[in-house]
């Protein structure tokens, strides 16, 4: 057992990492990744060692993600009273913050399959397998996603259009 949970004890940043793009909030995302790994720790049985146990972890952290959005769509929206104040003032924006809140807004656009593979790829540096193995697709359809993910990003982003060739 000492291997396995070292093993886990590796991934975790990847891990905080990863919940943290999804969730957006660093309170959620770390109650994300401790349910990941309590019910990595709890259903070890479960884990066959012929793939890598990162990709096992991502597949049990994005099904807990996937559940708890699930739950909390189904539960009645409640605003403290306090939030329905006035909005506090901010400070005068930076570029560079712009240039990413304008990121994070475009990812938030995505679909959520499709920033999922994206963010599995594009910021843990899964291999392409790896990720179709924690999403549990197919290696075309990850592909696909990931294709389609960066071409609405370019989109959202007013990039400049790629060149296409017509046929």
């Amino acid at each position: 057992m000492p291997d396995f949970l070292d093993e886990i004890e590796a991934c975790v940043p990847a891990l905080r990492r990863y919940a943290r793009a999804l969730t957006r909030d660093a309170e959620r995302a770390d109650d994300l990744v401790q349910d990941c790994l309590e019910r990595a720790i709890r259903k070890r049985g479960l884990w066959r060692p012929t793939g890598p146990l990162r990709a096992w972890l991502f597949r049990i952290l994005l099904n807990t993600y996937r559940n708890d959005l699930r739950r909390d769509r189904r539960a009645p929206l409640s605003l403290p009273i306090d939030a329905l104040s006035g909005e506090p003032p901010s400070p005068a924006g930076q570029p560079g913050r712009l240039a990413l809140a304008d990121t994070a807004r475009a990812l938030d656009k995505l679909t959520d399959e499709q920033r999922e593979a994206l963010l599995l790829v594009a910021i843990e540096g899964l291999s392409y397998a790896e990720a179709a193995n924690a999403l549990g697709i197919p290696l075309g359809t990850l592909m696909s996603r990931i294709a389609r993910a960066r071409e609405t990003l370019r989109d959202l982003l007013d990039a400049p259009p790629r060149l296409r060739t017509v046929k």
